[in-house]
């Protein structure tokens, strides 16, 4: 995995990940990768890039 694309370094990742749901612990269908979905949306809101609708 290449580390350089993290936006989140992993010490703020510890902190932000017990947060986040679709956790393994939580009920229900979990996330396949909450810290890529998260770097995805910080991406998105950085560049500027409108959501669709």
């Amino acid at each position: 995995m290449d580390e350089q694309r993290f936006v989140v370094s992993d010490r703020v990742w510890l902190c932000l990940e017990p947060h986040l749901p679709g956790k393994k612990s939580d009920s229900g269908v979990t996330g396949k990768d909450n810290r890529l979905f998260l770097e995805a949306v910080l991406w998105r809101v950085r560049t500027g890039l409108p959501w669709r609708g």
